[in-house]
């Protein structure tokens, strides 16, 4: 088993098998890593591996599309298309919470 720490989700440690998808580890334990589509079209699972880069698999072509080589550099992969091999620390940035949507004022009010 692997540990899987979520830094932006309080420090969040979970375990999970070895050869785990981030994104689906994040999914089942409540990680908290934000995404939409889960197979590397949106770019929005991007996260940044803060500690144990070396313990993820081979960067895919589909996030050449959505990230850089100076990102890469830094750590950063999509959680959907990234396979843990060992432990690691994870964070992201966070999504703006949505504000509540307040009532219109219509004429007469």
């Amino acid at each position: 088993m692997i540990k899987v720490t979520f830094l932006t989700n309080g420090g969040k440690t979970v375990t999970a098998p070895e050869n785990s998808n981030l994104l689906r580890v994040s999914l089942r334990e409540q990680g908290g890593i934000p995404f939409k589509c889960g197979g590397g079209l949106c770019g929005t699972c991007k996260c940044r591996i803060e500690k144990g880069i070396e313990n993820t698999d081979a960067i895919k072509p589909k996030e050449r599309k959505h990230l850089t080589e100076e990102q890469f550099a830094a750590g950063y992969r999509m959680a959907c298309q990234t396979f843990l091999t060992g432990s690691v620390s994870v964070s992201w940035t966070p999504r703006p919470a949505l504000q509540p949507v307040g009532r219109v004022a219509v004429d007469g009010d």
